[in-house]
């Protein structure tokens, strides 16, 4: 079968799906090794065992055929339902409120919280719903309440990054990582709720990020501090960092393009201008600075601000954000180029990062396209490889858990709609 294909995909979440039901951990759901499986002694983070809820219930509510081997829609649903009591039970902090970022058996291991982790909370909460998991309405109404009591910056029309445990110091840095995620985040509150507020809120962090990434070559400055004026050399001495990488993140203007076109068809009339033409100047510019500059394919991790590689590995998380950005774009504007690079794209994919004797995706390689861990060990979590492969079948407004809730599909993959 061609890689972008209908069967292809359907045959990608289904193998994603499987593997990814090894994660399954006391406390929520683990880190998976290049093999599937979960060391129940390690800690268990934040937003893995979200990220994991959230792929969980989009799987349920896509009722597609298992993999051989696994699990069926009742047992994806036991899972959400396992992620819910988790999100509920030892990794909410019932003393102070909001979430820890790492628990472990013995209790929390890293007690700050997180404006990144908890926008995956809203995140899984609001596919939970969508999937009518018992608990997922408690979760949900929780997470917004901490989204807008602790995170929400009305002034700034954006997100504090981090605090601590007892919400008394709030970190001075700012970052466009978690303000990315709790765009995807609001998005799907808003369609769960019904409650156009949180597509208010990301359409006022979308037209933010526009004017940065605007005035800056279209390369988006990733760190700030407190007041929001850029850090554009903060880490430089740790250029690979998994969360917080210096200089430009090839796969951010990816993954910002397609949000930037779902903000717009969200929000209509009440869009913030030009955020389609915003989304093909981001992606534009991501293929010319990452894509095969160095003379293999695969897109780098980084660059620095004129566009020279960085860290020149390719982390799969930004193949699959472009195929997701080509998909959505190619809906958008009816140019027939994107379609053409996202079955490109996906062509490298299966020939280069997905595991077809392990299963799931290689999450790293190196230059020339070895798998490597530098940055990130065995294969975590199924969040991007997942959503990737969906992308193709739902329309790209609502958000996945409604689209999929509603039975709404675009059809075949890169079809214009």
């Amino acid at each position: 079968m061609s890689p972008g294909s209908a069967d292809h995909l359907a045959d990608q979440r289904a193998e994603l799906l499987r593997f990814a039901a090894g994660s399954r951990h006391d406390l929520g759901f683990g880190n998976l090794d290049d093999v599937g499986g979960v060391d129940p002694a390690s800690p268990v983070e934040l937003y893995v065992t979200c990220r994991m809820t959230h792929v969980f219930a989009l799987g349920a509510l896509a009722d597609e055929p298992p993999a051989p081997g696994g699990p069926g829609r009742a047992e994806m649903l036991d899972l959400v339902a396992h992620g819910v009591r988790s999100l509920l039970g030892p990794l909410r902090d019932a003393e102070h409120g909001g979430w820890f970022a790492v628990v472990a058996p013995g209790g929390p291991v890293d007690d700050s919280k997180q404006a990144y982790a908890h926008s995956f909370v809203v995140l899984a909460a609001s596919s939970a719903v969508a999937a009518g998991v018992e608990g997922a309405e408690e979760l949900l109404a929780e997470a917004l309440e901490v989204q807008d009591r602790r995170f929400w910056d009305e002034a700034a029309g954006l997100v504090v990054e981090r605090w601590d445990r007892a919400w008394t110091r709030a970190d001075p840095y700012r970052g466009v990582n978690a303000v990315m995620h709790t765009v995807e985040a609001y998005l799907a509150a808003a369609d769960v709720t019904g409650d156009e507020r949180w597509a208010l809120r990301a359409g006022r962090m979308a037209a933010r990020v526009v004017g940065w990434a605007s005035a800056n070559g279209w390369r988006i400055p990733e760190h700030f501090d407190a007041d929001w004026s850029p850090l554009l050399e903060h880490n430089r001495d740790r250029p690979a960092d998994k969360f917080r990488p210096y200089g430009a993140t090839v796969g951010h203007g990816l993954e910002w393009a397609r949000l930037l076109v779902a903000v717009d068809a969200t929000l209509g009339e009440r869009a913030p201008a030009g955020l389609v033409d915003a989304a093909v100047a981001l992606h534009d510019r991501a293929v010319a600075d990452g894509w095969a500059v160095d003379g293999a394919d695969g897109f780098v991790y980084t660059t620095d601000w004129s566009g020279r590689p960085v860290v020149r590995n390719r982390l799969h998380w930004v193949l699959t954000e472009a195929v997701a950005a080509a998909t959505v774009l190619g809906r958008a504007t009816g140019d027939e180029r994107y379609p053409a690079e996202a079955a490109a794209w996906w062509a490298y994919a299966d020939r280069c990062l997905v595991d077809h004797e392990r299963g799931s995706w290689h999450h790293e390689l190196d230059p020339d396209n070895v798998p490597t861990s530098q940055t990130w060990a065995g294969k975590p979590d199924a969040y991007h490889a997942y959503q990737a492969a969906l992308v193709p079948e739902v329309p790209t407004t609502p958000s996945f858990a409604t689209a999929l809730r509603r039975g709404l599909r675009a059809g075949a993959p890169q079809r214009q709609v």
